[in-house]
């Protein structure tokens, strides 16, 4: 064991140690801690900045025009518009949030005709499952997930039953009014009523009601109308948002903390392309000797003073120079052969910062399967965590709205049978860890499902599908092969003429 270095006492230190042995043995005391917390002292070479302010606070200093800067990025940027797309793509999909009913009766057993039941009537209302009937269910989640992503937070009024003007479109009486962050304005505050960002809480902080813009503020056709506020119960009104403190009431853009970076590289690349326009471009120009051969004539063009016209041509012989003249060519070293390396170091440290896959948002895919799997199972868990954030905030919310308006329109009633509290239960399903080389995976589940590790429901989830479609469809094929007298395989042909396997014989437990 190492011995602790001494603190060396000052003259001040002898004398307060001397008099006053307690007190000295507290100087002594808050100067070591004081030694050990070198970050927390300011100097020449740290600056020191602090953000101590209530999270509410630095929301509204900074959310507005961060959620600027990220829309402006995501129009006018490709790496950022890229990475954008990354994250939705990992966390949404193409296909959405995969939903399996999971109702059960008082028993405990599921309810299969119940859950059928619901499949039926969630699949009509995918289609147009938003007011203005222009987007279907995955693209809405899509949309929703691309919003508070880039914005920090979007908003979404369920509307249930006869609504004036609306029409939902489906049989199930439930329509979504998408609603961008904008609308709820950060700088409406009324303490008296506990309206604070255009939220109203009550004494404990929960949301009681939104305040939000009837039309669009700046918006196309501006009217008075534009800056009239409406409340909206917060039981109507659904709001997902990344938060990054407890107490945080709106939230912030994810692009937050690269905005900087992300604006560096893009105005790098813009020079070095304009550098390397400008490299391409053959420049020559003309090295006079003495001062006094400035107002001598210039070859072809004759007179003092006049530009010159110099035509190359391949292998041509330049012969009528003036004396003292020479020709030089401009070199502005372009491309810049740092430039790859330099913007694989910002695009990690991007990456780094939005949590997505460096090799999905550059496009770089060089390296070996296992550093490829490695950074695919590590980086796979953040996108689980933001999809685990996406189904608690909106996709599960969606649902139970759903299943209860189906049940009050009489479209799906609740049988009696099933256990009420379990009538919305569902089984949420995310996107998969994609497979790098699909035989070695395929494989692997198959060995796994064989010794009894996993089922083969498991291996249907992790490769995305829904293993209830999947054997419809099976048995639909094969029913139809059967008709028809085609064959397909030999496992499935001769499966039940197949012979049972031998019994294994029994060995003694003292062996022979």
């Amino acid at each position: 064991m190492m011995p602790r270095p001494k603190v060396r006492l000052n003259a001040v230190d002898q004398v307060i140690a001397y008099l006053w042995p307690s007190a000295g043995l507290k100087r002594l005391a808050a100067r070591n801690v004081l030694g050990q917390y070198e970050a927390a002292n300011p100097s020449r070479m740290r600056k020191g900045r602090k953000a101590n302010g209530s999270p509410n606070a630095s929301a509204q200093r900074g959310a507005v025009a961060l959620r600027g800067l990220a829309r402006h990025l995501e129009e006018n940027h490709d790496i950022a518009r890229g990475a954008l797309r990354t994250l939705v793509n990992n966390v949404v999909g193409p296909a959405g949030i995969g939903i399996e009913p999971q109702p059960r009766r008082k028993d405990g057993s599921i309810h299969n005709e119940y859950a059928a039941a619901l499949r039926k009537a969630y699949r009509d209302w995918q289609q147009t499952p938003e007011v203005t009937q222009r987007h279907h269910w995955s693209k809405v989640q899509r949309l929703v997930a691309k919003t508070w992503l880039r914005d920090g937070e979007c908003f979404s009024q369920r509307l249930i039953g006869a609504v004036p003007l609306l029409d939902h479109g489906t049989k199930v009486p439930y329509s979504l009014e998408l609603i961008e962050p904008d609308l709820i304005p950060f700088d409406y505050h009324d303490p008296a009523r506990g309206i604070r960002q255009g939220i109203e809480r009550n004494a404990w902080g929960k949301p009681t009601g939104y305040w939000a813009y009837k039309e669009f503020p700046d918006g196309e056709s501006w009217t008075k109308r534009s800056y009239d506020l409406k409340r909206v119960d917060a039981g109507r009104m659904h709001h997902i948002a990344s938060v990054d403190r407890i107490g945080q009431m709106r939230g912030v853009s994810e692009f937050a903390s690269v905005i900087t970076r992300l604006e560096d590289i893009k105005d790098y690349e813009e020079s070095e392309r304009v550098a390397a326009k400008v490299a391409a471009s053959l420049t020559a120009y003309v090295k006079k000797g003495a001062p006094e051969d400035f107002g001598q004539g210039t070859g072809e063009s004759g007179g003092a003073g006049q530009p010159r016209e110099l035509h190359f041509s391949p292998g041509m012989i330049i012969d009528n120079l003036a004396v003292g003249e020479e020709i030089g060519m401009i070199d502005s070293n372009r491309p810049n052969p740092n430039l790859v390396t330099f913007r694989q170091g910002q695009l990690r440290a991007v990456a780094a910062g939005l949590g997505g896959s460096y090799s999905s948002i550059a496009r770089d895919y060089s390296g070996t399967y296992s550093s490829q799997r490695q950074e695919l199972v590590e980086q796979w868990i953040h996108y689980a965590v933001l999809c685990d954030e996406f189904v608690g905030q909106f996709v599960q919310p969606v649902w139970n709205d759903f299943v209860l308006a189906a049940h009050l329109s009489g479209v799906v009633p609740i049988p009696r049978d099933v256990d009420p509290e379990s009538a919305d239960d569902a089984l949420f399903v995310g996107q998969s860890m994609p497979w790098i080389d699909p035989l070695k995976e395929a494989l692997a589940w198959h060995s796994l499902v064989e010794d009894g590790f996993a089922s083969e429901v498991e291996v249907m989830r992790k490769r995305g599908v829904n293993p209830r479609d999947v054997l419809e469809q099976i048995k639909a094929h094969r029913d139809e092969c059967a008709e028809k007298g085609l064959v397909f395989g030999s496992n499935f042909a001769n499966k039940d003429k197949a012979a049972p396997p031998a019994p294994m014989q029994q060995q003694d437990d003292k062996g022979d």
